[in-house]
C-alpha cells in the first residue's frame, strides 16, 4: 500500500514558514510528503530539509519519493528527538519547522493498524510500531478510574465513565482483543439518545486511546520548546492540530513565547521574568477553505497557527 495521504493547509503552512531560499527546514510530521515535497520546491540549491516521521511506511514512501534527492535527510525518529538529532547532525539553527499533528490518512485508513473505529482489527493504534505498548494494552490491563480519566480528558467524552465501566465488565468475560469487540462495548455504554446524534460512539474513545498509546501530548509539548530552540532568528513555527487538546496546547505555547506574565494576578509586580522570545504571524488561527473540506473531509477540524522567533 502506497503512503498517500493529502496534505492539509499546504501552501499556507509552507508559505508562512519558509522565509530563505538557502535555508534549513524541519517536517517533524512527514506523512506523505506533502509539505516537504511543495517546501522543496521552493528551496534553494544549498538549502536543507530535514524529515522525521515514526512511521515505517512513511519513511519507505519518502525514500522513493525522494531518492537521489540530496537537500532532503530523512529519520525514523520521534519528533521529540529533533534537537537532539539536528545537534548530533550540525543541522543548527533552522530556519523553519513544520508540525501536522495527528493520524494520517494511510494509518487510518489500513485496518491492521488499529485506527479505525470502522474496520474490525487488532487494537493496536501505535504510530511507531517498535513500541511495545498497545491500545489492547490499554484496554485490557489499566484501571477502570485510569481509562476514565483517559476518555475524559485525552476524549472530551461525555460518557468515559460508564463506558470504562462497561470496558471493566467486558473484559472481565474476556479480553477486549478487536477493534470490533471495543466498538460493540462502547455502543452498549451510550445510552440510545446520545448514539442517534453527534459522531460515531466510538469516535472519542478511539481518539483518547491513539493519543495515550503514542503519547501524544506529552511529546508535542517537548518539540515545541525544542523547536523554538533551534529556530534562527526570524526562523518560523508552524502547526497544524485538528482537536481543541492540541490547539490548546500550541496556543498556550505561542502565548508563553509572547512574553505573557504567568504570576498570579494578586501579585503587585511580575516575578516570572516573563521575556518575548516570538510574536504571532497570524494573529487567529488559520482555516482550510470551504473548497479544500469539500475535496478532503478531514480538512474540517484543522487549526494553523504560525510564530516567528525574536532576536533575543
Amino acid at each position: 500500500m502506497d503512503f498517500e495521504h493529502t496534505s492539509v493547509l499546504l501552501k499556507e503552512t509552507v508559505d508562512l514558514v519558509f522565509t530563505i531560499p538557502q535555508g534549513v527546514y524541519v517536517d517533524c510530521t512527514l506523512g506523505g510528503a506533502g509539505h516537504s515535497e511543495y517546501l522543496l520546491q521552493k528551496l534553494g540549491s544549498q538549502g536543507k530539509l530535514i524529515c522525521f516521521d515514526q512511521d515505517e511506511k512513511a519513511i519507505e514512501n519518502a525514500r522513493v519519493k525522494f531518492q537521489g534527492e540530496t537537500r532532503v535527510n530523512i529519520f525514523r525518529r520521534n519528533f521529540s528527538e529533533m534537537e537532539a538529532v539536528l545537534r548530533e547532525n550540525n543541522f543548527l539553527p533552522v530556519h523553519g519547522v513544520m508540525f501536522d499533528l495527528g493520524v494520517s490518512s494511510p494509518q487510518l485508513d489500513e485496518a491492521e493498524r488499529g485506527f479505525s473505529y470502522m474496520q474490525d482489527a487488532p487494537l493496536d493504534m501505535r504510530m511507531d510500531r517498535r513500541s511495545e505498548v498497545t491500545a489492547k494494552d490499554l484496554v485490557n490491563n489499566w484501571s477502570v478510574d485510569d481509562l476514565t480519566a483517559i476518555i475524559r480528558d485525552y476524549g472530551e467524552e461525555k460518557w468515559a465513565s460508564r463506558i470504562a465501566k462497561f470496558i471493566g465488565e467486558a473484559r472481565a468475560q474476556e479480553p477486549i482483543r478487536t477493534t470490533g469487540q471495543l466498538v460493540e462495548v462502547i455502543k452498549k455504554a451510550v445510552p440510545a439518545g446520545a448514539r442517534r446524534e453527534g459522531p460515531h460512539p466510538a469516535k472519542r474513545t478511539f481518539q483518547a486511546l491513539r493519543i495515550a498509546v503514542n503519547r501524544e501530548l506529552e511529546v508535542l509539548e517537548q518539540a515545541l520548546d525544542q523547536a523554538l530552540s533551534c529556530l534562527a532568528a526570524g526562523g518560523r513555527i508552524a502547526v497544524i492540530s485538528f482537536h481543541s487538546l492540541e490547539d490548546r496546547i500550541v496556543k498556550n505555547k505561542f502565548q508563553s513565547w509572547m512574553g505573557k506574565c504567568t504570576c498570579p494576578p494578586a501579585f503587585p509586580v511580575c516575578r516570572c521574568g516573563a521575556k518575548a522570545l516570538a510574536e504571532p504571524v497570524n494573529k487567529k488561527p488559520l482555516l482550510p477553505s470551504a473548497e479544500e473540506e469539500a475535496i478532503n473531509p478531514r480538512a474540517r477540524s484543522a487549526k494553523l497557527r504560525v510564530a516567528q522567533k525574536l532576536q533575543v
